[in-house]
């Protein structure tokens, strides 16, 4: 189904604002030339006789932005949970990482990622490839085939990793980055490129001097690390101690957010005032992955303190320090998080909300993408439809109590139905 302007009749739910839904029963979402024209309560006149999936009642939500995860990850996810970031980069991750030089199994891992994603509620993503330019290009041709947009970045690192996954000099790391943006430039619809020096720990100055040429030189938006874990944030500040915080250690190359610079930040668990105050300040963008801080033991970030200080907050899957690329499974953990934050660690945050949670997954994360997220008339369309039938019930629930119990039950086969653009997924 490739028309240009159809309509999709449900229960069509989508964020009012940070803390309210809009919810409107037997409606019609109206798409016209890949753009949302409205929510109905009746089909108007202009659009009698366009195309109508009715989907008999089902939960029809704004397609899902997922503002973290690493795809040469995914095949690896549910393993080394025991361990704490940093042992588990050096233990698990890098060695499983530098297996994308090969690029048979980048294939083969990849394909698996794609399909997945495909299938999932994510209809928008920003991700990590690795230093690999050849299973990077990889990755964005499979990516470009499944329909979704999204965000993907070569991997920058140039110190502190293995043999066998760090680039010999920061000129050499530049110089590839230039050949994969130059490789790649106008083959897609779908996917563009994001600047991505791994972290702090990964990239000398000399090579973020250079990053930060290309960015300007492109106009690339940013992805990176921030504040994640006490012993990188430690690791930092030995690597450059004339920053007074982990944030100072991008900023002072231009790399932090900013009209020319758009930058998503993943984790920002322990980030102090002062960094808080730039980040707001810059626009930075918070990528919240409560799954994966529970997982490698990171934390949980105060994201009560960055929604009050209207800080731009987006949820990531992380995978693999997240086990699950489910953004409703994102939402549930989010909560969850939240509520133990405000009982074992500062009362005066009260936990996140249903409604706010799924702002965060739709327009708060999807807004780095531009108009996206919403289904007010203008935004572009990005759609899902979610089907509780399997999910027998004695009495009769309302529109906010179904989507809580899919967000929280998290199950892949309540979903039914996914466009991007306008662009019919499946």
């Amino acid at each position: 189904m490739n028309e240009t302007t159809f309509a999709l009749k449900g229960t069509i739910c989508f964020s009012e604002s940070p803390t309210k839904l809009s919810v409107t029963e037997n409606g019609y979402l109206v798409c016209e030339n890949g753009v949302s024209a409205g929510v109905f309560t009746e089909l108007p006149e202009k659009y009698q006789g366009i195309p109508c999936r009715d989907t008999n009642g089902c939960l029809i939500i704004p397609g899902l932005t997922d503002l973290h995860l690493h795809a040469p990850q995914y095949c690896f996810r549910a393993t080394g949970m025991d361990l704490e970031l940093l042992d588990w980069l050096n233990t698990i991750t890098f060695p499983q990482e530098s297996r994308y030089a090969d690029l048979e199994y980048a294939k083969a891992a990849y394909s698996i990622f794609a399909e997945d994603m495909k299938k999932s509620a994510t209809t928008r993503a920003s991700i990590f490839a690795t230093l690999h330019v050849a299973g990077t290009e990889l990755l964005m041709d499979l990516m470009e085939e499944t329909g979704l947009k999204t965000l993907i970045g070569k991997v920058n690192m140039d110190r502190n990793g293995p043999p066998t996954l760090q680039e010999e000099s920061a000129g050499a790391s530049a110089r590839d980055t230039v050949t994969w943006l130059e490789e790649t430039a106008g083959r897609y619809q779908n996917v563009k490129p994001i600047l991505t020096p791994r972290f702090t720990p990964s990239c000398t100055d000399e090579l973020m001097t250079k990053l930060a040429e290309i960015q300007q030189k492109y106009h690339l938006p940013v992805q990176s690390h921030l504040s994640e874990n006490f012993g990188e944030i430690a690791w930092v500040k030995e690597l450059c101690p004339n920053t007074r915080f982990y944030g100072e250690a991008y900023d002072q190359f231009g790399m932090f957010g900013g009209p020319d610079c758009p930058t998503i930040m993943a984790h920002c668990v322990h980030c102090p005032d002062e960094e808080i105050a730039l980040m707001k300040e810059r626009g930075v963008y918070v990528a919240h992955c409560s799954q994966s801080n529970t997982n490698l033991s990171s934390g949980i970030a105060p994201v009560r303190r960055y929604l009050d200080e209207g800080l731009h907050v987006g949820l990531g899957s992380d995978i693999a320090g997240g086990t699950t690329v489910s953004l409703l499974r994102a939402m549930a953990d989010s909560v969850q998080t939240s509520k133990l934050r405000w009982r074992l660690v500062d009362d005066s945050q009260k936990p996140l909300s249903l409604e706010e949670v799924f702002y965060m997954a739709t327009q708060g994360g999807g807004s780095f993408f531009g108009k996206v997220g919403s289904f007010d008339a203008g935004y572009e369309f990005d759609a899902v439809i979610l089907d509780d039938a399997n999910l027998p019930h004695p009495q009769p629930l309302t529109p906010k109590e179904r989507l809580e119990r899919l967000v929280y039950l998290s199950d892949d086969r309540n979903i039914t139905g996914k466009y991007v653009s306008g662009n019919k997924i499946f």
